[in-house]
């Protein structure tokens, strides 16, 4: 009997007496309509005009339960009122001055006002920058008649999403929740305190209890405490993906079984009188929520704030700080790996001049040899995964870049697949490093090839792009300008939706083991990003992918001469001056001065910058070159070459490390004469960058 009377109730809006009663004076009528014409059959006209009477009773009672009225009923109200007076966000309805008309108590501690005050307008309750220029955006976009929502942070790790829905008479609702930033991981126990006990609610006009319930950007329900539904707003039932008449339905029976139980749980302890330590957390497809619930008189109302977008980009935050914190890693054990591989290259090539072709050693030197490069290049992979790879940028014109690179593009192709190449008219200059930018194109390149199998298409297409507005590339904005596009694309198997978002990755590859490390792409994108640019990837199982780069737009000095291009010429790499060369690594040090001295240098050898510093400060003899190592404990050689600057201005300097250039760059304004050897690096590289180095002194 209940039941029927809470169904009748919401879904005429008429009590389920008022059923009975008309019910019963449709049957009288009809009985007496009938007992009229068998007994005075001369009257059976007007018979037949009281049964007609009574059916336009009823029809005009049916009329009055679907005709729709502004408000709800009394007894909703009430339920409504005091739903929203025990909800565990933030709302205040204003008028057309701005003023505060009505507003939970969640709202007025937020404001500070106490309850004989008038609690201040929003404006005013969160003032302060970022929160002002946040608050006014919402005020303006409401008188305009428009709902809007926006987040700002409050304070460090507090984050709160504000919502406004213009309503009649110029009214405006506002709501705000919290949540946190997503700048700071959340704790696995974090837990919203529960609403406190409500102070008695007078009910609200019904206009305003049903502006409030249906504007709410918060989900509310009212259920039995079986977990029946009798009434849901539309963002509750949006997130339950409810239709039409969803009164009397179990609401646990519309979640994943692991949520079923816990659900229900819930409502009926919350019905006991029992409250809730924390929200529960439920997940219905993609989308997740947190739900709370507080007692009514009847049944129990559900809280219900969607953390789908806070949870993606807690997993995006928590995604980034690993690849950063790899990233480091990469970086630290490059610098170690490097010290040995240049260890490893130069002895072997020490050996080599020794060990001809003919020789029976050169074969196993040689694949030594051959083995620390291949090494020294999966390094590098590493460094540009974690942008501090060696870049050396100069202005290229992609088109000519890309048209030279398909030559050897095709020779890596299979037979089966087709390179086409798309290069757009008039392309803007760009600023990159070419091996770089080149090894990245190949990257794509190769992974579009295996992607095929069984033969197909590979397009490469460059064009230039002006980005109007700003753009989100994955967990990237890329800024409004001019940019220049490189697009790989394929006809290939395409990446499959769960593994589209971890294809960045390091060591992430669907390849079979011993075909793949898993650093091609983490690779291409170490570069674009150290070169200043962006990529994105769309893709479509069984259609193939496509990547593009957006690398930004140089602009050209017209009134700057052009750099004339020279042939490279063969040149002495012996010498005959004085080198100053600090390593730590001993090994190291000791390669690197006994191939300069076989060149003919005097080279003075320093395990650290003190010692070095002591060298120079003795003045026992004129030193030409500095030579350094730039990680070292105690004084690093940034730190070292400031010293020695003060010393002697003019002296030219060689940095060796396998960090990046601009690492040292940015530790001197005035760098025009610091020069840069990554590690690794055998004789012929460290004998022509000094002959280099030193020529220019001279000059």
């Amino acid at each position: 009997m209940q039941a029927s009377r809470t169904l009748s109730t919401l879904a005429f809006g008429v009590p389920a007496g008022a059923w009975r009663w008309a019910a019963a004076a449709f049957a009288a009528l009809a009985l007496a309509a009938a007992i009229l014409a068998l007994s005075e059959p001369d009257k059976a006209g007007f018979a037949g005009y009281a049964l007609l009477g009574g059916i336009g009773a009823v029809a005009s009672l049916l009329i009055y339960a679907v005709w729709p009225r502004e408000g709800l009923k009394t007894e909703d109200a009430k339920r409504v009122a005091e739903a929203a007076a025990r909800a565990n966000v933030a709302w205040a309805i204003t008028g057309p001055d701005g003023a505060v008309l009505d507003c939970n108590p969640v709202y007025r501690r937020m404001a500070g006002a106490k309850d004989n005050e008038s609690a201040a307008p929003p404006e005013l309750a969160l003032a302060g920058e970022p929160s002002s220029a946040v608050l006014y955006r919402l005020a303006r976009d409401a008188a305009e008649g428009r709902p809007r929502e926006e987040s700002f942070v409050v304070r460090p790790g507090l984050e709160l999403v504000a919502a406004v829905r213009p309503l009649k008479d110029q009214r405006t609702v506002w709501w705000f929740s919290p949540r946190l930033a997503a700048t700071e991981a959340p704790p696995a126990t974090a837990a919203r305190p529960a609403p406190e006990p409500a102070a008695p609610v007078s009910v609200m006009p019904e206009r305003v209890t049903k502006d409030l319930f249906q504007s709410a950007p918060i989900g509310i329900a009212f259920v039995e405490p079986n977990g029946q539904l009798r009434d849901a707003n539309p963002a509750f039932a949006k997130f339950f993906g409810l239709a039409g008449i969803f009164t009397g339905r179990d609401l646990a029976a519309l979640l994943d079984e692991a949520d079923r139980a816990p659900l229900r749980a819930l409502i009926a302890s919350t019905a006991r009188g029992e409250v809730a330590a924390r929200p529960m957390e439920l997940r219905r497809g993609e989308h997740m929520a947190e739900i709370s619930a507080s007692a009514m008189p009847g049944g129990v109302t559900l809280y219900l704030t969607d953390v789908s977008e806070q949870r993606a980009l807690e997993t995006k935050f928590a995604q980034s700080q690993k690849l950063q914190a790899v990233g480091q890693l990469a970086g630290g054990v490059a610098h170690d790996f490097n010290n040995l591989l240049t260890v490893i290259i130069g002895n072997c090539e020490f050996l080599l001049m020794r060990h001809t072709a003919g020789d029976p050693s050169f074969k196993e030197l040689n694949e030594v040899h051959q083995n620390a490069l291949r090494a020294a290049t999966l390094v590098g992979q590493l460094l540009a995964f974690s942008r501090k790879q060696t870049m050396q940028p100069k202005v290229l014109a992609l088109s000519d870049m890309i048209s030279e690179l398909a030559q050897m593009l095709r020779r890596l192709l299979r037979e089966g697949i087709e390179l086409r190449l798309e290069n757009g008219a008039d392309l803007w200059a760009v600023h990159a490093d070419e091996a770089q930018l080149s090894n990245a194109v190949i990257n794509l390149v190769v992974n579009a090839r295996d992607a095929m199998p069984n033969g197909g298409t590979v397009t490469i297409s460059t064009a230039n792009d002006q980005v109007r507005e700003p753009q989100a590339l994955g967990t990237a904005i890329m800024p409004a300008g001019d940019y220049v596009r490189i697009e790989v694309a394929d006809t290939g198997t395409g990446i499959s939706p769960e593994h589209l978002g971890k294809i960045f990755d390091p060591f992430f590859t669907t390849k079979p083991v011993g075909q793949g490390t898993g650093l091609g792409l983490a690779t291409v994108y170490g570069i674009v990003k150290q070169s200043g640019g962006f990529i994105t990837v769309d893709s479509e199982v069984g259609r193939g992918t496509s990547f593009k780069i957006y690398l930004p737009r140089h602009r050209v000095d017209a009134s700057a001469p052009a750099a004339e291009a020279q042939a490279p010429v063969a040149r002495d790499v012996t010498g005959q001056d004085t080198i100053l060369l600090v390593e730590d690594e001993e090994a190291v040090r000791s390669f690197a001065a006994r191939a300069l001295r076989m060149r003919g240098y005097n080279v003075l050898e320093a395990s650290g910058g003190e010692e070095a510093l002591e060298i120079v400060k003795s003045g026992k003899e004129e030193i030409h070159l500095l030579i350094t190592d730039v990680v070292m404990p105690n004084m690093d050689g940034p730190t070292l070459v400031r010293h020695v600057k003060g010393l002697k201005p003019e002296l030219a300097v060689i940095f060796m490390s396998g960090y990046a250039e601009e690492a040292f760059r940015r530790n001197d304004e005035n760098a025009s004469d610091l020069h840069f050897l990554p590690k690794p690096f055998g004789l012929k590289q460290l004998a022509a960058k000094v002959k280099e180095v030193l020529s220019g002194a001279s000059k």
